[in-house]
């Protein structure tokens, strides 16, 4: 009967069971890797889709401030640029000339525009901004121009098949480009590198009264 070498089997299991340890070790550290990139990319999608937000508030913000102080809008003086805003620059929209005059510009975080949250969720909020100005809508150029169009009111009368339903009075509506940026940061940290702000635009037309 062949006798079994003890010290050749445990050097063997000495040996297997490094091998085992630096595999799991591998296994480890590669799963980690992947978990962090999967973590990485899903935060900077949720950045991105809360900056997003952010500047469709901004849009919103700003379609509410020319609804109510219409004749401010209309007196204004293009004259103040968007320099001092710190990351809604025009360099951000293809369509406009680069520190295009604007007649109307805000800012705020989502934090403050955002009632009834908890509070968790409001300093979450705290560091997604946005920035808007307004101007007139760019011609083909890239600048600023007035623009107007007759549009007809309505006035209801009839709505049966072959009758006119629009009255013949007309008014006067000027082009406007509501210009917004959202940013994953405050207001004031959003010039540093490696933010995301995400550029958006709305063509607003607003009848004379």
């Amino acid at each position: 009967m062949k006798k079994i070498d003890k010290k050749k089997e445990k050097g063997f299991a000495l040996v297997m069971s490094l091998l085992m340890i630096v595999v799991m070790s591998i296994m480890a550290v590669t799963l980690m890797t992947v978990s962090g990139n999967e973590h990485k990319k899903n935060e900077t999608k949720d950045n991105k889709q809360q900056a997003f937000y952010a500047a469709e508030t901004g849009i919103n913000i700003a379609k509410n401030w020319m609804v109510t102080e219409t004749s401010t809008l209309e007196s204004s003086s293009p004259a103040a640029r968007d320099g001092s805003l710190n990351f809604c620059k025009t360099t951000l929209f293809p369509s406009l000339e680069d520190n295009a005059n604007s007649l109307h510009k805000g800012s705020n975080t989502l934090s403050n525009i955002i009632t009834g949250s908890s509070q968790k969720e409001k300093d979450r909020l705290k560091k997604y901004s946005f920035e808007y100005f307004i101007a007139y809508s760019p011609n083909a150029s890239g600048v600023p121009t007035i623009k107007t169009k007759t549009v007809a009111s309505t006035e209801g009368s009839s709505i049966a098949e072959g009758t006119a339903y629009k009255s013949a009075a007309t008014s006067s509506a000027t082009y406007y480009t509501i210009y917004s940026c959202g940013c994953n940061n405050s207001v004031s940290d959003c010039n540093a590198q490696n933010n995301i702000i995400i550029p958006l635009e709305a063509v607003v037309t607003l009848a004379k009264k």
